[in-house]
């Protein structure tokens, strides 16, 4: 265990250690969306072929970059020159480029799809990072996340040691209000006015969390930080524990990433070898003890009460607020409670400063955000961009627009909890109060583009019935709202509806929105809110059994069997 002098000489040295060009450097992005893609066996190919040639290589894994469109990524870079990045590599692939490019110094061009000339800057030539502004993902697909060391010499930590260096609690936290940073995980509140309020509860004993309960179908933001860089989330939330005068932590990660779960486990070995974790951390007299909770996949468990009371291995069901967990929480005592990404904005605000945060985004909404760009697109992956891009840029400019030519027709932003937002309004900007307005929310930062192929009818099913699933069924309005709202889906969608149905959805989400006990079965309904708002046109075109997607299949219904159907009528 170092001293916080002789963990300070350590980094030093590495950093000034400048990456040693004397062989060939082979990367691989091995995070799990490179895995699916066969990067595994991408990797063992290499490091098999490597041996056996004798070629004089260096292979080392990385997490993922953002491009998912090009998985399986494998990049050689040779000293002296531009990382050269190959797309959807196979096994029967890489002697070439091993043999071409690793051992012959030419790079095979017709598989080439770009070249990164400075470490941390992807493809700068490359139209989906253009207008990306990384940095939060600066060091995934750079850094290998399995090993301490690469995090050091990209300056890892240096923001902890800038607070051992002297900053008072209050002093963090102000910088951290200041820059005006808010929660990733959805709400959008302040983080440092939530440091605040938990920092001034007294108390002997409090408790940090971080929320890596992920479940919007089509997000994988915290996954992908997680597996590429995840000693960042754990010195932000070194940061934070110091700020709040909190001793132990948990990070909440859903069963599901078991990569990310791995990493995690083994940079929390590695912090916890060095001094980082653990008692009288470093000999600064500061405690903190971190453990990781793996959720069993359940959705309202990205609710903080819900995610509290699973951790305490209770049944995963919100409570009403107050008391907010800032004044009780685990086991009664003052917790706090942020998601992946907002921990890991942390170090940045502290190294670079509240100014330099507030200098990207809007007035409302600072820093940036990163969105999974997925559905029906044509460059799907992890975007990082400034708060205030309009949707426009993301799903065009970044994300290539829509695939086999097809039109646009809407973006769910959000996840389950989010709306869908019609093509009249693409130039909205991405921050918390424009989104909001326009009846969708930010949510954690899943984006879904649709073309003219979806049923807006169908696709607001698919998500009620996504949170009907996934409701704890504790309060009345989410557990018996959501079966609802489906059974009237699903008769609208079979041609079975009626005008009065329209009506009814409208009805019952906002007495959903107004009632529901926690954030799932306040946000289930905008699916529904915001497609009646929009394509109410779909919804009249189905009462009268036409699909003008051509995706529903109308059911006939004789008068005489309407009872049978559920329509009405008594039952003997």
């Amino acid at each position: 265990m170092a001293s916080l002098e002789e963990f300070k000489e350590m980094r030093q040295q590495l950093m000034a250690k400048q990456e040693e060009e004397i062989a060939p450097r082979v990367t691989v992005g091995m995070g799990t969306c490179g895995l699916a893609a066969g990067a595994g066996d991408v990797f063992r190919a290499a490091g098999d072929y490597i041996k056996d040639k004798g070629i004089r290589a260096v292979l080392k894994p990385v997490g993922c970059i953002g491009l998912d469109e090009e998985e399986a990524l494998l990049d050689v870079k040779l000293p002296g020159e531009p990382r050269v990045s190959y797309g959807r590599v196979t096994p029967d692939m890489v002697p070439r480029i091993l043999d071409e490019h690793a051992g012959g110094g030419r790079p095979v061009e017709e598989w080439v799809i770009g070249r990164i000339h400075e470490e941390g800057v992807p493809y700068p030539d490359m139209p989906f990072y253009q207008k990306q502004r990384r940095h939060v993902l600066h060091k995934c697909g750079f850094i290998n996340p399995e090993r301490l060391e690469d995090y050091l010499k990209w300056g890892g930590y240096g923001a902890l040691l800038q607070v051992f260096a002297g900053m008072s609690r209050e002093e963090v936290i102000n910088t951290v209000k200041e820059s005006g940073l808010r929660g990733r995980g959805g709400a959008g509140f302040p983080t440092g006015l939530k440091w605040e309020f938990a920092s001034r509860v007294p108390g002997d004993k409090k408790y940090l969390v971080c929320n890596a309960d992920e479940g919007d179908p089509g997000a994988f933001m915290d996954r992908s930080l997680l597996e590429g860089d995840p000693h960042a989330v754990i010195e932000g939330m070194l940061i934070g524990a110091y700020a709040i005068g909190a001793d132990e932590g948990y990070l909440y990660v859903r069963a599901e990433y078991p990569l990310a779960i791995k990493r995690l486990r083994l940079a929390m070995a590695q912090a916890k070898k060095h001094g980082l974790l653990g008692e009288n951390i470093l000999g600064t007299g500061f405690t903190f003890h971190l453990k990781i909770k793996e959720g069993a996949g359940a959705f309202v468990c990205g609710e903080e009460t819900a995610l509290m009371n699973s951790i305490q291995g209770k049944r995963g069901m919100p409570r009403p607020r107050p008391p907010f967990p800032a004044e009780k929480g685990l086991w009664g005592k003052p917790t706090n409670i942020n998601n992946v990404e907002t921990w890991a904005n942390v170090p940045l605000i502290i190294v670079k400063g509240a100014r330099w945060y507030r200098e990207q985004g809007t007035e409302g909404s600072k820093g940036t955000k990163i969105f999974a760009v997925t559905g029906k697109v044509k460059n799907t992956g992890l975007a990082e961009v400034p708060m205030g891009t309009t949707i426009r840029e993301i799903v065009f400019d970044i994300g290539g627009g829509i695939r086999e030519g097809k039109r646009f027709k809407a973006v769910q932003i959000g996840g389950p909890s989010g709306g869908c937002l019609p093509e009249s309004l693409l130039d909205t900007p991405v921050d918390y109060d424009s989104l909001t307005a326009a009846g969708s929310m930010m949510g954690s930062g899943g984006l879904v583009v649709l073309d003219e192929s979806t049923c807006m009818v169908d696709f607001a099913k698919f998500f009620i019935a996504f949170s009907r699933n996934e409701s704890c069924g504790k309060c009345t309005p989410c557990r018996e709202g959501t079966v609802r709202m489906l059974e009237m889906l699903t008769r609208i969608t079979e041609g079975r509806g009626e005008p009065k149905d329209l009506e009814k959805l409208a009805e019952l989400g906002t007495v959903m929105r107004d009632t529901s006990l926690c954030g799932l079965g306040q946000t289930a309904p905008n699916p529904v809110l915001s497609t009646l708002r929009y394509f109410r046109e779909e919804y009249e075109a189905h009462l009268r059994k036409e699909c003008p997607a051509g995706v529903c299949r109308f059911v006939h219904v004789e008068p005489a069997t309407k009872a049978a159907a559920g329509e009405g009528g008594n039952r003997t």
